[in-house]
């Protein structure tokens, strides 16, 4: 880090690994000397006098026997530097919809996707059949309440649950939190929303309830795997189709899984905090912004408990309607309700990660 690396301590460093038994490292440049220049003679990033550290760390290592690996970039971003231009830049894909009624349409306008620095291109532009879920955006409950399990116990007022006046939802102990509609309501998923990594909030187990009363088991959420870079999207769990007038949500970290690579936020104190819970009827993919590629996740596939045949798109009913994009306008004569989606692209920047943003529909 700062530059601050000589022969001498890279030879101390390989040999001290190689005497413990480790098979390698990576080479991970961490900032320059301007963040902190209290080393003397640091090895500033990309100067022939950082290279020649490089080439002589590769040496020691052959030396050794042991693997080097080199990270992509400076610290934990991803490959890019301020002589990319957005145009050059790693990009992802956008889109914007919009529900229209089929018959003679035209000049209908899609709102244009984010783009980054005035960088925007068009890929295509899909029409697919509308289902009755269309702009779901989810139920909201007519009452929230929660406890605590342990009630045989002395719970600490600063440990046990509490709802904060923002609905920000936290416990140190084993908790409850139900949800109470005003009529059944059919539940296909969960949407975990966060202000920040939570492992345990992905812990959930889900009951349900006719009369607030007798409550049988839906389903226990299971966490995808995933990285400390965790915040840039929410989490959707996939449920059986479940019509309830009552949801409940225990919560224990008994049984919480030790924090890995693939699970960092599991290894912090097993505390719960959620910002929100959002119950919606549309068919959605379980953990859908991990497969869309929106953030790094890897999941449990969805079952067809979750997300039957009848809930699914047929490829075969998607229309291009790419030939008639006109920056966002398209002429079309379909007799049926659709749902008319414009994808495109732009750069985001030197140091983001590359993205694909998916349709939020019942495709498999």
């Amino acid at each position: 880090m700062y530059g601050a690396v000589s022969k001498e301590g890279i030879k101390a460093d390989l040999e001290a690994m190689k005497q413990v038994g480790l098979g390698g490292a990576y080479l991970m440049p961490i900032r320059d000397s301007s963040r902190f220049s209290e080393y003397p003679n640091p090895a500033n990033q990309l100067t022939p006098q950082w290279w020649e550290m490089v080439r002589y760390s590769m040496q020691e290592a052959d030396r050794l026997g042991l693997q080097l690996g080199m990270h992509i970039c400076d610290g934990f971003a991803l490959a890019g530097g301020p002589w990319i231009t957005p145009e050059e830049s790693m990009q992802k894909v956008v889109w914007s919809d919009t529900i229209v009624s089929g018959g003679n349409l035209r000049n209908v306008r899609l709102k244009q996707p984010e783009s980054y620095k005035g960088f925007y291109k068009e890929i295509a532009l899909l029409a697919l059949p509308a289902t009755q879920w269309a702009g779901d955006a989810g139920t909201q409950p007519v009452r929230i309440t929660s406890g605590n399990t342990d009630m045989g116990k002395t719970i600490d007022p600063a440990k046990g649950i509490t709802i904060a006046a923002d609905g920000v939802i936290r416990s140190s102990l084993p908790c409850w939190i139900q949800y109470e509609y005003a009529r059944p309501f059919t539940c296909r998923n969960v949407e975990v929303i966060l202000s920040g990594n939570n492992y345990q909030a992905h812990r959930l187990k889900v009951m349900a309830s006719d009369d607030g009363v007798n409550f049988r088991l839906v389903k226990q959420l299971i966490p995808a795997r995933q990285g400390w870079q965790n915040t840039d999207e929410n989490s959707t769990h996939s449920i059986p189709a479940t019509t309830a007038r009552y949801f409940r949500f225990y919560w224990d970290p008994a049984g919480s899984e030790p924090g890995s690579e693939d699970m960092d936020a599991a290894k912090w104190k097993p505390n719960l905090k959620i910002k929100q819970l959002v119950l919606h009827s549309e068919p959605r993919l379980n953990q859908w912004e991990g497969k869309a590629g929106l953030v790094w996740r890897v999941a449990a596939r969805t079952t067809d408990k979750e997300i039957g045949a009848a809930d699914c798109i047929n490829p075969n009913q998607v229309i291009d309607l790419t030939r008639y994009l006109r920056w966002g306008a398209y002429c079309e004569t379909s007799q049926r309700p659709m749902e008319v989606v414009a994808h495109g692209a732009y750069g985001n920047g030197a140091h983001q990660c590359y993205r694909w943003w998916g349709y939020r529909t019942g495709v498999r």
